[in-house]
């Protein structure tokens, strides 16, 4: 396996509070060793990463592959090359596939489908058979096949009782419970968020009530039930004071937030286009400031994207007619440095815990660290640049995005997985 030295970067490694400029040695896969000089040997590749920052490659917690069923949005291939082209080295796929993932045949054929994959796949499988919410899937068959939770995502499992066992079933087996939370009765056809960006233009809006609702029931169900539980894609202000009481409690509560939602807010949605459309909705500037501020306050630990690509005619129309969500592959970092660590709300040492370290702790895995013998799952990024967003030249097959344009700061130079170059600019 090839020999990797990369020279003069600033290492911002908080799993073990450094941030300077350092050396790093790979050798087979591995982080072999860590200075503040190593000389060069003739055996090894050397990147010289001076005025770069070289971090831990990227965990997303939340992310849409599409496949199998769906492959005209998203393959294995191309989802897992845009996470590499994002610094994302490890990926976790939802199962609402067509079929689902809610077996340990399903998990196991995933898998298979995932082999060349560039980064590293970590499914994530189904409460419920089909995900109809009406009978629970093998959960233990599919943990001894592979998956690392478990989740209903794209719906709530509204069947309490269903979703108790559900929840005490994750506990037995200590699998960490990733909850879409929103309680479907409460949307009415709502397509964007409720208030005056959708009254003036004319589209029936979806209340943050939808999603506060479930944060507190599965907050509560899961202290009974004793499991561990990540709220998915948080986008209100009370999802954040929700999970500030939990922590309070000292439950094992974790929780995401998107870039887009701490990006944007309703009043940025200048038309009714399909690219504004996601789920949670862009919601308003209050609710903004408070997920920035619970980002900052480490109550919201996890940043992922809730990448879900769509094809091109299914985003081009009305919001009344496109089907959720935005790509964010690609974009999460980039997202992540300009709105949060140039603007002073966090430190890139926050921002990599965020992306990298939390997203670990939340699965329970040996990854996010840069000490020697550790993985080398690496990625390394300009942070001095300023570029524009350019959809066109997305390596996911979505282009779904409401970021084309938007200037930032931020490109992933390097990518590697494992010890290997998986991405280069």
């Amino acid at each position: 396996m090839e020999k990797i030295l990369i020279k003069n970067g600033r290492l911002v490694d908080p799993a073990n509070g450094i941030d300077k400029k350092m050396d790093i040695l790979i050798e087979d896969g591995k982080v072999k060793k860590v200075a503040d000089f190593i000389v060069e040997d003739e055996d090894a590749n050397v990147i010289d990463a001076d005025e770069k920052a070289v971090m831990p490659g990227f965990i997303d917690l939340h992310v849409h592959l599409r496949e199998p069923g769906f492959e005209y949005k998203e393959t294995i291939e191309t989802g897992s090359k845009a996470a590499a082209r994002g610094g994302v080295t490890s990926i976790c796929p939802m199962p609402n596939t067509n079929p689902a993932i809610d077996s340990p045949e399903s998990v196991k054929d995933l898998l298979k489908r995932a082999e060349c994959s560039p980064v590293h796949i970590l499914p994530i499988g189904a409460c419920t058979i089909g995900q109809e919410g009406k009978e629970l899937a093998d959960i233990e068959g599919m943990k001894d096949a592979g998956i690392v939770a478990l989740s209903e995502d794209g719906k709530s499992v509204m069947d309490s009782a269903l979703f108790r066992k559900s929840l005490k079933e994750a506990a037995r087996l200590d699998l960490p419970m990733f909850s879409h939370c929103e309680d479907k009765a409460l949307v009415e056809g709502g397509v964007m968020n409720k208030g005056q960006k959708s009254e003036e233009l004319g589209l029936p809006g979806i209340t943050n009530s939808v999603e506060d609702v479930i944060v507190a029931r599965d907050i509560i169900m899961s202290k009974e039930a004793g499991n561990r539980l990540h709220l998915c894609h948080c986008s209100t202000a009370d999802s954040v004071v929700l999970v500030e009481m939990a922590k309070k409690q000292g439950l094992p509560v974790s929780a995401e937030v998107c870039p887009h939602h701490f990006t944007m807010s309703d009043d940025e949605i200048t038309e009714d286009n399909g690219r504004f459309k996601m789920n949670p909705p862009l919601r308003n500037r209050a609710d903004v400031d408070a997920l920035k501020e619970g980002l900052k306050t480490g109550i919201m630990e996890v940043i992922s994207t809730d990448h879900a690509p769509h094809g091109k005619e299914e985003k081009d129309q009305s919001m009344l007619k496109a089907p959720f969500g935005i790509v964010g592959l690609e974009t999460s970092f980039a997202l992540g440095y300009t709105e949060l660590v140039d603007k002073g709300v966090l430190t890139l040492s926050q921002l990599v815990e965020k992306m990298s370290v939390n997203p670990a702790k939340v699965l329970g895995i040996d990854k996010g660290n840069l000490a020697p013998g550790k993985a080398a799952d690496i990625v390394i990024a300009d942070i001095t640049k300023e570029y524009k967003i350019d959809s066109s030249k997305f390596v996911s097959k979505g282009k779904n995005t409401p970021f084309d344009g938007k200037k930032v700061k931020g490109r992933v130079i390097t990518t590697i997985v494992d010890g290997k170059i998986v991405y280069k600019y």
